[in-house]
């Protein structure tokens, strides 16, 4: 398994923009987030595999940009058009084999008001 530290996470308004980052200490195929608010079930966000390949969670289509940079072992969560419902902790995960990941970092707070 691989180390994960998230930062980013903050408080922004309704249509504001954010961007998560998450550091992974080795190489992994498959990197996603997932974001639990409270009282809810976690849920998936975006994932992207190592030859780019990404799929997303209906609700963030077209607001959500995932992207990795191989060499810095680093993912992204780029968010944009906020809504308040998207007020969560948000998690990167990594190593994934038949719908299971197997490394979880820590979580950062995204709060919309």
């Amino acid at each position: 398994h691989v180390q994960l530290v998230e930062s980013g996470g903050g408080s922004v308004q309704a249509g504001g923009s954010l961007r998560l980052s998450c550091t992974a200490s080795g190489y992994t195929y498959c990197m996603g987030w997932f974001r639990q608010a409270p009282g809810k079930e976690r849920e998936g966000v975006a994932a992207i595999d190592s030859d780019g390949t990404t799929t997303y969670a209906d609700s963030v289509k077209g607001r959500f940009t995932i992207s990795r940079d191989n060499a810095k072992r680093t993912l992204y969560l780029q968010m944009n058009s906020l809504k308040t419902e998207d007020t969560a902790a948000y998690l990167c995960a990594a190593d994934c084999s038949g719908g299971l990941w197997a490394s979880w970092g820590q979580g950062t707070q995204v709060t919309v008001s």
